[in-house]
């Protein structure tokens, strides 16, 4: 079934085709929320909120750009209220505990997507969601602002120092 089929088959309510999106973009939704939360738990619920809110304004996507791109964007908005909401300017650690990450001790660790996570998920909140909507998400400046209500200087300015220290942390690791 074609993208545009499976749309046209959602805008119906066909549970099915509902049911085949999900499972089509889960996977890589499920990896975005756990960028912004770090919980396992959570972001699986906020995901959930997210593809209802998919379903619900699916007709309001008109086929503009890419449609994963948009089901991204409803899900990094969904993950900001939540963050928002939780009022939390600390990251979890518990997502590390989880995730069963440990500190690698060897070359192999600049490639391991788990340690990377655990580096990003370090970084103070504020920090943490700025490097996200920019560097993995692909907002500008001017979006992020406006998105989180700070001014485009603040957003380089944190974006900046998320990097530095990022840097830092990853020249860190040494290898034995």
């Amino acid at each position: 079934m074609t993208q545009d089929q499976l749309i046209q088959k959602c805008l119906k309510q066909d549970r099915k085709a509902q049911k085949v999106l999900y499972e089509r973009f889960g996977p890589t939704m499920k990896m975005v929320c756990l960028r912004y939360l770090f919980e396992k738990d959570l972001a699986e619920e906020v995901m959930n909120q997210g593809f209802l809110k998919v379903f619900n304004r699916l007709d309001s996507y008109g086929n503009n750009g890419s449609f994963e791109g948009w089901i991204r964007r409803i899900m990094v908005n969904q993950c900001l209220d939540q963050n928002r909401k939780k009022g939390s300017q600390n990251g979890s650690i518990t997502a590390v505990e989880d995730w069963e990450i440990s500190h690698p001790s060897s070359i192999e660790a600049h490639h391991d997507l788990k340690f990377i996570l655990w580096v990003i998920e370090s970084l103070p909140m504020g920090l943490k969601t700025i490097f996200n909507l920019i560097e993995i998400e692909g907002f500008s400046h001017k979006e992020v602002s406006e998105e989180l209500g700070i001014t485009e200087s603040a957003s380089r300015s944190q974006l900046s120092r998320a990097k530095k220290i990022l840097k830092e942390k990853l020249q860190s690791v040494r290898v034995k």
